[in-house]
């Protein structure tokens, strides 16, 4: 019995230990979006601009509906018209009350009032309706601006997700090379004992050692600083660093300008926020022109009045409807004015939208496709260095070729793959950047880029 409590206590810490192992998962590009669009401060903001247009629309509909206030009203004084007009309210009224120094002095009372009151605008040349649909439109807009701010994070995340993968590839690439450093130092050193290799030849393979360290210790400073910018775009300062899936080749579709075109028309989300905006504003200058016409409304009044709060009183009330216009409408024509300089503003703003993103669209065409072609150039010229490296080494060892020309070689080589890894990562970016111009960079579109 003792033996397997004792069996229990030791497997229970390593079954712990294999839990937290196992929850040290790679993080993904989707799980850094996702992270991000939850807790980064531009989507709160986004979201917090969303939610005051929604607010914004409700309240526009209030003014249609009726509006009642209650009202309860304690008062006390000699005033000769309040006194007068009190007692008439409360059924109090006497002959008594007629005596002249009654009406001109008459002693302090105190008034109880119950009052219920409505109004409503029962018409107003559709200002309401309009300024209804005006909200509507830029609850529409804010929502839109929402997903372009939500685009703009997932850019900037998926940027700072590929930069740290081929920080990471660098620090790969570059403790290799200092391995193939060391390994040609230790080399050269046997050389120059048996005497196939002068002392200079040492010293150059120690040169190249050093050199190399220097850049595995800036390649490792390189990965800090990318994590760094990845908790930043995350909007978790505090999130610890978890391996991440290495960086590799990715072959995308090709789309002509065109359809890009069309597609970034039809899918910007700020596009379609400008858009909406412009409509409002129509709208807007309708409510504008509305407010010339005339206007319907109803009111009415229940009224109850007493000596105490225990006294009986009287009730009173009075209803009405009253139609209005504004004959001279100063500031309503100024209003217009300011409606009309800003629909021609809004207009301005979606030609010139209309117009950067046309440009947008076509740079990320142009650099998509000169990073595709830089990828294959890259990827050629990998090979080809190898190869030569293979043979530069295999003279080396035979004693037919000098340390100068091996290192040549490597410093081609080592060249050659970070033009390739460069060219992976530009590649990537450039298509994520094609994304964003078309405005269909959403967290789902951005797992290709994984």
């Amino acid at each position: 019995m003792k033996l397997r409590l004792w069996h229990g206590a030791l497997l229970f810490p390593l079954c712990a230990l294999a839990s937290a192992l196992a929850a040290q998962e790679t993080l993904t590009l989707r799980q850094a979006i996702d992270r991000a669009l939850g807790s980064n401060p531009q989507a709160a903001i986004a979201k917090a601009d969303e939610q005051d247009a929604v607010a914004a629309a409700r309240l526009a509909r209030t003014q249609l509906i009726p509006q009642l206030a209650f009202t309860e009203d304690i008062s006390r004084g000699d005033d000769p018209v309040y006194a007068f007009g009190s007692r008439l309210r409360q059924r109090q009224f006497t002959q008594a009350d007629f005596a002249l120094n009654a009406l001109n002095r008459p002693q302090p009372l105190g008034n109880f009032s119950t009052r219920f009151s409505g109004q409503w605008q029962a018409f107003d040349s559709f200002r309401t309706q309009k300024q209804i649909r005006r909200a509507d439109l830029f609850r529409q807009s804010a929502g839109s601006a929402a997903k372009a701010a939500d685009q703009q994070i997932v850019l900037r995340v998926t940027a700072a997700y590929q930069q740290l993968l081929y920080a990471q590839r660098q620090v790969e690439v570059a403790h290799g090379e200092l391995k193939a450093a060391e390994a040609l130092e230790a080399q050269a050193a046997d050389h120059v004992k048996a005497g196939l290799a002068v002392q200079s030849d040492l010293m150059a393979a120690q040169v190249n050692s050093a050199a190399r360290r220097q850049e595995s210790i800036a390649a490792e400073g390189a990965v800090e600083l990318a994590w760094e910018e990845l908790r930043a775009a995350m909007g978790a300062p505090d999130f610890a660093a978890t391996p991440l899936k290495p960086i590799e080749r990715h072959d995308f579709p090709e789309i002509s300008l065109e359809d890009e075109l069309a597609t970034a028309a039809r899918m910007r989300p700020d596009l379609t926020a400008v858009n909406q905006a412009q409509q409002a504003q129509v709208q807007a200058v309708g409510a504008a022109k509305a407010s010339f016409g005339p206007r319907v409304g109803a009111y009415g009044n229940w009224e109850e009045d007493r000596g105490s709060l225990t006294t009986a009183g009287g009730n009173n009330w009075v209803a009405g409807v009253q139609i209005s216009v504004d004959i001279l409408p100063f500031a309503r024509r100024s209003q217009m004015a300011r409606e009309t300089a800003a629909q021609q503003r809004i207009d301005a703003q979606v030609a010139q939208a209309r117009q950067q993103i046309r440009l947008q669209v076509s740079q990320a065409h142009i650099q998509r496709r000169t990073a595709a072609l830089q990828l294959e150039t890259a990827r050629a010229a990998t090979a080809q260095a190898a190869e030569s490296l293979r043979i530069v080494q295999n003279r080396y060892r035979a004693g037919l070729a000098t340390i100068t020309e091996l290192l040549r070689a490597e410093d081609a080589g080592r060249q050659a793959q970070a033009n390739y890894w460069g060219a992976v990562y530009g590649n990537a970016m450039a298509y994520a950047q094609l994304l964003f111009a078309q405005g269909t960079l959403t967290p789902d579109a951005a797992e290709e880029l994984q």
